[in-house]
């Protein structure tokens, strides 16, 4: 063993390493995406690493590596798991052969989320085991323990870090390369009596699941990461149950006092019962402290009432702890304090840090999309639209002055959504705005549905080469994998037109005129079309020589900063200015300056 500094997430990936890992899949998400980011590079060449399409395809794959007897691990964020819970559900009667790991960050706050999901319903939905790590050395050490638990009851478990554990530093004990588990996987034998879904087989599967979930909740009772602190009983009858980072914030705001009984919830699904009928009793009052929904409360609840235990169980129900948002540090010492009866601490009493300065999220300076966005505005002037956005970067086109995205609710659905508000308002101009990334992750189904429904719509495909709001991961028009292999690109023009679209126009949305000629000319035709804004990613690129200010040209009229909102175009003594620490010369500004008072770019029509 020896010492490093590790993220969390990089602990979780190191951890699985250590593991035996033969396969890791997902799609990215925040805070989950450096889980497979790190696999991939401190690979050796024995693990396969894929970024897969999306979340299903994801788990599929990985199911198929486990009932090939290899461990994999599958990794995603909380509502990517809405994206995978169709085979999860099944696979959960099915069963695994290899070790399997669903690794599913959660977001309180949220903080880059749509959701603030608690991925512990989904373990008790989908009857699987749950761990919930506390800390960055917990999340090393319990993804191996997941990976034991799995290939011994031969059965997926989840793994659900949060944000604060996924993105924490910490100094943690690790195994040294010569300590790694090495699997070597059997291969898949043909058995139609196990591997083929039929009612009669989930029947009996049913059964065996309700058996080992109850032997679960026995072996976890023994569990050496559900604890209960102090071990010597105590004269106070007041107790405190969490669980993940919360816990770590527990042990903090209890630092330096005479703390009640404290018990620690690591696998929150099958729950220790038996521990925590033992934590329970002598207690007259237990506050439950977790994230984000009040799991751990409602099974002490129940506990309490199966066992006949007059302990009174606090927590969100009741209104003593928060009921949405992460927990902090600050958050739970005045919790805890008001539950003991101590002086709330100054430091506690404060709901929210002193405001910042207003710094709305913005585009980057360069960014196509705006451009992308700005063409279309102009095109649809004086005309009934409505303009459906979809999850990436281009979700910030909602911000003024862009003002242009009007519905935006999970991966793949403004394609649809686009439809459905077409189907009502048949005089309305219909856009639906997806990223590149996106369309092969959850778009292409909206597409088809659109062609084989007679929808009346203009798909606009925001092709800028990359997965940009998650960190630039590949993706199957990238021509590259996360394995270091150059392969072909699938096409995103030549899908369009094999699934039936007859009009695909692509353009490079910083040629404005020609852009906005385009999108006027396309959005008239009848039926589903689509344009393909193709221009790659600002961070991507080398940055031309920025843009120049005319200043005997320039009236400060400041139309290039009222309709694009672009951050390299600033305001200095009450005239406009270029920062050029941030303008890439995109040329987006110059045509649209109506007195030619912004040259110098070397990307301008």
């Amino acid at each position: 063993m020896h010492k490093e500094f590790l993220m969390g997430n990089a602990a979780i990936a190191r951890g699985a390493i250590a593991a035996g890992l033969n396969l890791i899949s997902g799609y990215p998400g925040t805070p989950s995406t450096e889980v497979l980011e790190t696999t991939a590079k401190v690979n050796d060449g024995s693990v396969y690493v894929e970024w897969s399409v999306n979340e299903k395809a994801a788990l599929e794959l990985g199911a198929g590596a486990a009932y090939s007897g290899a461990r994999s691990m599958v990794t995603m964020k909380q509502v990517g798991l809405n994206v995978a819970s169709d085979p999860l559900m099944s696979l959960a009667y099915i069963g695994v052969k290899g070790g399997m790991v669903i690794m599913v960050a959660d977001d309180p706050g949220p903080i880059s989320s749509q959701t603030e999901q608690d991925t512990r319903h989904f373990a008790s939905f989908s009857k699987l085991p749950c761990f919930d790590p506390s800390s960055v050395q917990e999340a090393y050490d319990m993804i191996q323990d997941a990976f034991e638990y799995s290939e011994k009851y031969n059965t997926p478990v989840l793994f659900r870090p949060t944000t604060r554990v996924c993105h924490g530093y910490a100094s943690i004990e690790v195994k040294d390369e010569n300590e790694y588990k090495v699997n070597r996987p059997e291969g898949f034998v043909k058995d139609s009596s196990k591997w083929v879904i039929f009612p009669r087989l989930s029947y009996n599967a049913h059964i065996h699941i309700e058996e080992r979930n109850a032997e679960l909740s026995k072996v976890f009772s023994e569990y050496s990461r559900n604890v209960i602190l102090p071990e010597k009983a105590q004269v106070c009858k007041k107790g405190i149950a969490t669980h993940g980072i919360s816990y770590t914030y527990t042990m903090e705001a209890l630092r330096d006092k005479e703390a009640p009984r404290v018990f620690k919830v690591s696998t929150p699904f099958p729950f220790p019962e038996q521990q925590a009928v033992e934590f329970l009793s002598g207690l007259d009052e237990v506050l439950c402290i977790e994230e984000l929904d009040p799991i751990i409360e409602r099974e002490l609840t129940y506990i309490c009432g199966k066992y006949h235990l007059n302990t009174k169980i606090l927590g969100k129900l009741t209104h003593n702890v928060k009921t949405a948002g992460e927990n902090t540090c600050a958050s739970v010492l005045g919790n805890i304090s008001a539950f003991m009866g101590w002086e709330v601490p100054e430091t506690a009493k404060l709901e929210e840090a002193p405001a910042l300065p207003v710094r709305p999220p913005v585009l980057c300076a360069g960014c196509p999309h705006r451009a992308s966005f700005f063409a279309v505005k102009e095109a649809m002037k004086g005309k009934k639209s409505v303009f459906c956005g979809d999850i990436g970067c281009y979700t910030l086109g909602n911000a003024m002055p862009l003002d242009m995205v009007d519905t935006c609710l999970c991966m793949g659905a403004g394609v649809n959504i686009t439809q459905g508000i077409g189907k009502i308002e048949p005089d309305t101009k219909c856009f639906a705005f997806v990223g590149d990334s996106t369309f092969f992750a959850s778009a292409i189904t909206g597409a088809v549905n659109a062609v084989y429904n007679q929808a009346d719509m203009t798909l606009v495909i925001l092709d800028n080469s990359t997965t940009a709001m998650t960190g630039h991961q590949p993706h199957p028009g990238t021509g590259r994998t996360m394995m270091g292999e150059v392969v072909e690109k699938v096409s995103i023009q030549e899908v369009l037109r094999g699934i039936g679209v007859k009009t695909v126009e692509t353009v490079n949305p910083l040629e404005l005129k020609k852009s906005v000629e385009t999108v006027k000319r396309v959005a008239d035709e009848e039926g589903v079309k689509a344009i393909v804004f193709k221009s790659p990613c600002a961070v991507l690129i080398k940055p031309d020589k920025p843009a120049v200010i005319d200043n005997a040209k320039c009236t400060s009229c400041k139309k290039c900063i009222k309709t694009l909102g672009c951050p390299g175009i600033v305001l200095r003594d009450g005239k406009v200015a270029i920062e050029n620490s941030l303008c890439t010369g995109c040329g987006l500004c110059s045509q649209v300056c109506p007195f030619g008072a912004i040259g110098g770019t070397g990307n301008a029509e």
